[in-house]
């Protein structure tokens, strides 16, 4: 079945399609008015947007979910990057030292290790031979 992109179910599949995108998992439609927001304005609208990559969307909320000490969400945008191929692990580390100077020591350092715990997880998963990152993309 096809869907025009202007009306509300293909905005929906622009947005599905976009998040599958960002994280490097396949999404299925959700329930409610926050998933819908989630799927409609900010994937179909704003991570689409065609001025910024997907990956220097990833460092800018790298830097802002840093700052706000969110690292259970940063933990997901590690892994998503990692996966798609978007950074190393060696820029990873880099960000998180850099990101030190400028949200503070103890920010950065959480970081670090966050983004150790997420390449340990990864290398993990490879071994197992699986491509799949569990939980949830925010």
């Amino acid at each position: 079945m096809t869907t025009n992109a202007d009306t509300p179910a293909g905005t929906r599949q622009r947005g599905l399609a976009k998040m599958s995108e960002v994280y490097g998992w396949d999404f299925a439609d959700g329930p409610g008015d926050h998933f819908a927001v989630t799927a409609d304005h900010l994937f179909a609208d704003i991570w689409s947007r065609p001025a910024l990559t997907v990956r220097e969307r990833r460092l800018l909320l790298l830097g802002a979910l840093t700052a706000q000490g969110n690292l259970d969400v940063a933990e997901i945008q590690i892994g998503a990057a990692l996966r798609n191929g978007e950074l190393s692990e060696e820029q990873l580390r880099e960000i998180a030292l850099f990101l030190c100077h400028y949200v503070g020591w103890p920010a950065g350092t959480k970081l670090d290790g966050t983004v150790g715990k997420v390449i340990a997880q990864e290398r993990k998963a490879a071994r197992r031979g699986d491509d799949r990152q569990r939980g949830t993309a925010e």
